[in-house]
């Protein structure tokens, strides 16, 4: 589902409180991987909406948690969201209220807060076709008791991985990748935020294509 759609009336009324926000408005920003390479902070989730138009979320878990007060039990909703523009950035968010609007809400927005760049690339000896359609190397990502493997694949494999990183991965913009991975990988939010942190590490390794840029 497009989240920017859902944010297109506030976005117009949009008056950043932040510097980032500002340079964002004044058009001396114009892109989002621009915000990371300046390593600048990202305080207001109206940034992503404004230089990623194209954004996409996919709500990947749902449930009723409760705690116990003085007042007595507190039922709230506690959604996980998973958002991206199937492009090179994704991210992982959730939220928490009383009302299942208001949770999902607050996910996209903690999501947005939370996006992360992705490299892409060809990294599997069996293709070389050189275009992003996988990870460029094997990297590997943690998140509580989760750990999950990332193996380039040759074009056309597709995503050889569970449900829920499926999703994380095909709003990322990977198409052909291998998974493995380790621990309780049916909680949900840490499966999904390991393979974030999988995705995060693509950028910890300087690649011989770098040295061309530079």
């Amino acid at each position: 589902m497009s989240a920017s759609a859902v944010d297109k009336a506030a976005l117009e009324k949009w008056v950043p409180r932040t510097r980032v926000g500002k340079m964002v408005l004044e058009g001396k920003i114009t892109s989002l991987k621009e915000v990371f390479d300046r390593n600048l902070p990202l305080l207001e989730p109206e940034i992503v909406d404004y230089l990623l138009p194209d954004l996409k979320y996919e709500r990947i878990d749902t449930k009723i948690v409760q705690k116990m007060t003085d007042a007595g039990r507190r039922t709230r909703f506690l959604v996980v969201v998973v958002i991206g523009n199937e492009n090179g950035f994704v991210g992982v968010g959730t939220g928490k209220a009383k009302q299942y609007v208001d949770a999902l809400a607050k996910a996209i927005r903690n999501a947005k807060l939370n996006i992360t760049p992705v490299r892409r690339g060809c990294g599997s000896w069996e293709c070389r076709c050189g275009e992003p359609h996988s990870v460029p190397f094997t990297v590997r990502g943690k998140s509580g008791s989760v750990e999950v493997v990332l193996k380039p694949a040759p074009r056309g494999t597709g995503l050889v991985a569970g449900d829920v990183a499926k999703v994380v991965l095909r709003l990322a913009g990977l198409r052909d990748v291998w998974t493995e991975s380790f621990g309780e990988t049916r909680t949900t939010l840490n499966f999904a935020k390991a393979i974030v942190n999988a995705l995060y590490n693509t950028y910890r390794f300087v690649t011989p294509v770098d040295w061309l840029k530079a």
